[in-house]
This record gives C-alpha cells, sequence and structure tokens, in this order.
C-alpha cells in the first residue's frame, strides 16, 4: 500500500478568502483558522496570505515587499529604489521566529511613490512606472525579489505550512476588510519561497490551486508585453494576465473571467446573438489567454475579491454568505470552522465568477 507522501496528489493545494463587504476590518488570525482546518491539503512547501486595507496609515504609498537572498542584492535593490521612487519609511518585516520556518532570506518592506522627475521622464503613467520598476528588479537585480508591490495590501509568503507562515509573519496583529490564503501542494515546479502563493502586481492578487497545462502557451504571450515570468511556478502567469486584461485592456471583471476560463464553442453558439457576440470577440482576441486545465482560484483587488473555478470546474470551491461577510474556500469546513451559522452556502458552476465588493463600489 503506498503512504500518503509517496503519491502524487493533483486536487492537493487549498485556497481561502473572507471579505467584508461593509469594510469591516478583520484580524488576520481569522484567515489562518480557516487555512489551517485544510492541513492535509498541503505539504509544508508553501504557504502565504494577501490582506487588503492593513497599511491605512500608508494607504497613498506603494508597499513594497521583498526577498533578498543577501546584503549586497539588498544593497543593489534600494539603490535603485532610491534612484527611482521617494521611500517615505522602510523596515524589516516583522516576524517571529518558529522552529518551523528556516532558511528565511532578508525580509523587508518599503512604501514608496515615483518620483516626480523620474515618472515625467519615463512618459508612463504611474501604475505602469511601478510595474516596470519591479520586473526590472525581479529580472536584473539577482537575489531580489518584489513579491508585493500594491497599496494598502501586502502579500505574506513563505515555505511552510499556511498556519506556521501566518505564525511567522505575526498576522494577528493585522487587519484587514479582505485576507486571501493558500496551502500548497507544488506537483511540477519548485518550493521555495518567491514560489509560494499569493503572486501579486500592483494591487492584483493571486492564490490557486490546480495546474495550468496552457502555461508555455500563456507565458509566451504575456511576455510579448514586457512581463517576464521568473518565479519558477506556472501561477504567476496568471498573475500577469489579470493585470493586463484589467488596466492595460480595461476590461471588466467579468469579461476577464471569459476570457481565461472561456466557455466552449458550442456552448457560446447557444447563448443570445448579443451575448454570443461579445463571448467570440473576447475568445478570438484573447485566444492566447485562455487558460486550461483545472483550477480554482481567488483575485484579490483594491475593495474586491473574484472567486473563478475553470470552466469544467475540476477543482472544488464553496461560496458562504454571513450578513456582510463573504467566505470562498476549497472546503466546507474552511468557511464553518470560522462561521458556523451561515445564511447561504452554494458551489459556482464552472467558469462563473463571483464577485464581492466594498459597499458603494462597482
Amino acid at each position: 500500500m503506498r503512504l500518503e507522501g509517496q503519491v502524487r496528489i493533483p486536487s492537493g493545494c487549498a485556497i481561502s478568502g473572507i471579505f467584508s463587504k461593509d469594510g469591516e476590518r478583520i484580524a488576520g488570525d481569522q484567515i489562518i483558522r480557516s487555512i489551517a482546518t485544510m492541513h492535509d491539503r498541503s505539504n509544508g512547501l508553501g504557504g502565504g496570505f494577501a490582506g487588503y486595507g492593513i497599511y491605512p496609515q500608508y494607504k497613498d504609498f506603494y508597499a513594497f515587499h521583498l526577498f533578498y537572498n543577501s546584503e549586497n542584492a539588498k544593497e543593489t535593490c534600494e539603490a535603485f529604489l532610491n534612484e527611482h521612487f521617494d521611500v517615505i519609511n522602510l523596515s524589516k518585516i516583522p516576524v517571529r521566529k518558529t522552529p518551523k520556518i528556516t532558511d528565511e532570506p532578508l525580509i523587508w518592506r518599503y512604501f514608496v511613490t515615483p518620483l516626480p522627475t523620474r515618472l515625467a521622464q519615463s512618459q508612463l503613467d504611474e501604475k505602469e512606472f511601478v510595474v516596470r520598476c519591479v520586473i526590472r528588479i525581479n529580472s536584473k537585480i539577482d537575489g531580489a525579489y518584489v513579491f508585493s508591490s500594491g497599496k494598502n495590501m501586502g502579500v505574506f509568503k513563505a515555505v511552510g505550512f499556511p498556519e506556521d507562515v501566518g505564525e511567522f509573519y505575526r498576522l494577528d496583529e493585522y487587519e484587514g476588510y479582505c485576507w486571501t490564503a493558500h496551502g500548497r501542494y507544488p506537483t511540477n515546479t519548485p518550493g521555495w519561497w518567491g514560489g509560494a502563493h499569493p503572486f501579486a502586481m500592483l494591487d492584483y492578487s493571486i492564490v490557486h490551486n490546480g495546474e495550468i497545462s496552457s502555461y508555455d502557451a500563456n507565458r509566451r504571450y504575456i511576455e510579448m508585453f514586457g512581463y517576464q515570468c521568473t518565479l519558477m511556478t506556472d501561477t504567476e502567469v496568471i498573475t500577469y494576465m489579470v493585470d493586463y486584461l484589467l488596466r492595460k485592456q480595461k476590461l471588466s471583471l467579468e469579461e476577464m473571467a471569459m476570457v481565461i476560463a472561456a466557455p466552449f464553442w458550442s456552448t457560446i453558439e447557444r447563448r443570445p446573438p448579443e451575448e454570443r457576440e461579445k463571448l467570440t470577440y473576447l475568445r478570438n482576441a484573447f485566444s492566447s489567454l485562455l487558460v486550461t486545465g483545472p483550477f480554482s482560484i481567488l483575485l484579490g483587488f483594491d475593495g474586491g475579491m473574484m472567486a473563478l473555478n475553470d470552466r469544467l470546474k475540476l477543482r472544488s470551491m464553496v461560496v458562504g454568505e454571513k450578513g456582510e461577510r463573504v467566505y470562498v474556500a476549497s472546503e466546507e469546513c474552511a468557511i464553518r470552522v470560522i462561521e458556523p451559522e451561515l445564511d447561504r452556502l452554494w458551489s459556482p458552476g464552472g467558469g462563473e465568477p463571483v464577485i464581492v465588493t466594498l459597499n458603494g463600489r462597482n
């Protein structure tokens, strides 16, 4: 008989999310309790969290979270940051040492805003300037990795089980209106600090359960627009696709979902004429951004969260509601452990996005 750990578990990985539509801030220990319930879906090779609304005192500045492999990488990166940004505050990210999290890199946090002169010289809008700087650091400065770069949000990730990662980063000391979490069971890619989920660009963050069989086609297409996949994990490409479709192409969240989890042509043919025309355009215009393979993802963004399954729903995902709170997880138990009495519980269909936003936001 084969034991767990001796066989590949293709349905492994766990995702969880909590969102407060009224903006009430939720302590980070809640999302730790949720993801810890699904401990057996991970194997200790990666865990992570994204929190939104956690830096209200610096809400107008980009929060860069960085891993450094050496002091030399840190010095080189900080010189680059000082050349391109006004650094408002910098510090080590506070951690709580634990024997379960080992071999940690240098972990630093910078609150920055682009230098006006540099921004003007670039002839780019502010967000594109920041994205290009992040990509340059990750691809050109050896041993430096920007793993979070949004405003009033932050990603916290490591090699370890997610509950230990949350303890390590002292997430019980943070509060936010939205949290997402991931427990990793890597199958085709290495387990390392930069490869843990979430992956983020600006305020977009992705946690993902599944495998992307279309990764090479997706990567080749998205890298034509200046993105570079450097973190050795297929999920990274979804984050850049989201940024490209939402920020650069100005698609809506629903339209973006129609691209990456596009209906089959046979399904499109049965839709009403106006809807059929739109779906046909999106499939033709962005055919290389269709994600194939089993997946469930949680997208966090400024003021909202979106859950999405692949079009065949080959990965589990359930959604619950209680008052102004919305919960999403791979398993119902991860919701019930923090909210036993729900107003509603359901399982979205394949390719059906579930989108929640702060009250008053579209």
